[in-house]
């Protein structure tokens, strides 16, 4: 869903201090009629702040006006100068040229252009510094991306690129279509397609993502997570009040995801994720991932949603539909012509 067209709301909501995610002076949440915060609606995820923390802020959490400023003119020249490559191969279709990789996707599906204001150094805001903690010695590395394929064994944990075109086993998560790059959880922020939708009954939440589709159908009525031998791609999650936030704890990952970007695996992962609604128009959304397997530490980040005037729409994965043949059949033609060829 391309996200400008439907941030009606927007010009309302840009002096807002987004990024940090303040509650609007003598806000009063609305309630469902079960008298629970309401978080109903499609929410936007997209952030122009880092995940991780550049090593040259140290501990240091927030950006000086300054620095502000400077970074909101470097993200317009980066949009601009991505228009103006796209607009390079409407005018010169030979570029780029034959071999070169031409990428995922076009520019015009990205969203580059988070809402409000970016002032914080780091979406990440534990450890103090920001990133990532040390890994745990043996836990794996999924470098499998876009680009070239790279060595590797079945099951291809990496969520793109692949190891091979043998069969689509060979392929990432995300080509397969069993789970979206940015569908989580938890929340990343950045891509494209960074929606998700939130219902409510008395006794259960529904946070439906854009991407992939996926539902979370969350119950809130105390009851205890399945038999840890039932392994879900996105967790088992149960929920409950805490005063106005809605706190949603997550196990029982798939043991054939990693546990967070390109490291380890979700086998042992706990996810707790907080949704309190701070004004009209925003959640803020913070998540704390615990995997004693991968990590050695905690890992804890605030993630601002904002309310958008916008539906949600079927997400059709194609690269699962006629990307993941087309990649087959390319290789099998390669693979005839050398032989024809004997190169």
């Amino acid at each position: 869903m391309k996200i400008r067209l439907f941030l009606i709301v927007s010009s309302l909501i840009a002096s807002l201090n987004i990024a940090v995610a303040q509650t609007v002076d003598n806000y009063t949440v609305p309630r469902t009629e079960w008298d629970q915060p309401d978080l109903q609606g499609v929410w936007n995820f997209v952030s122009n702040t880092p995940m991780q923390r550049p090593e040259r802020f140290g501990t240091r959490e927030y950006l000086t006006p300054e620095e502000v400023e400077a970074d909101r003119i470097l993200q317009q020249e980066e949009r601009e100068a991505a228009d103006a490559s796209e607009a390079e191969l409407v005018i010169n279709p030979q570029a780029p040229p034959a071999g070169a990789n031409p990428g995922g996707y076009n520019n015009f599906w990205y969203e580059r252009a988070g809402i409000g204001e970016n002032v914080r150094t780091s979406l990440m805001v534990y450890p103090p510094n920001g990133r990532l903690p040390a890994r745990v010695e043996g836990s794996a590395v999924h470098r499998a991306n876009l680009g070239d394929d790279v060595p590797g064994e079945r099951p291809v944990l990496a969520v793109f690129g692949g190891i091979g075109k043998d069969g689509p086993e060979d392929r990432g998560l995300s080509e397969r279509c069993l789970v979206g790059f940015n569908s989580g959880p938890p929340f990343s922020g950045g891509g494209y397609n960074a929606n998700v939708q939130i219902f409510q009954n008395k006794d259960h939440a529904v946070i439906l993502t854009e991407m992939v589709h996926d539902a979370r159908i969350v119950p809130l009525d105390g009851r205890d997570h399945v038999d840890e031998d039932l392994r879900f791609w996105t967790g088992d999650s149960r929920g409950y009040w805490e005063d106005d936030t809605l706190v949603v704890v997550s196990k029982n990952f798939s043991e054939l995801t990693p546990s967070y970007s390109r490291y380890g695996t979700a086998k042992n992962k706990t996810l707790t994720e907080r949704f309190t609604r701070v004004g009209p128009y925003t959640i803020d959304y913070e998540w704390t991932l615990d995997d004693p397997s991968t990590f050695t530490d905690k890992i804890t980040a605030i993630i601002p949603m904002t309310k958008v005037a916008g539906q949600l729409y079927e997400y059709a994965c194609h690269e699962g539909n006629y990307g993941m043949a087309n990649i087959l059949r390319g290789e099998r033609m390669k693979e005839q012509r050398e032989s024809e060829t004997g190169n």
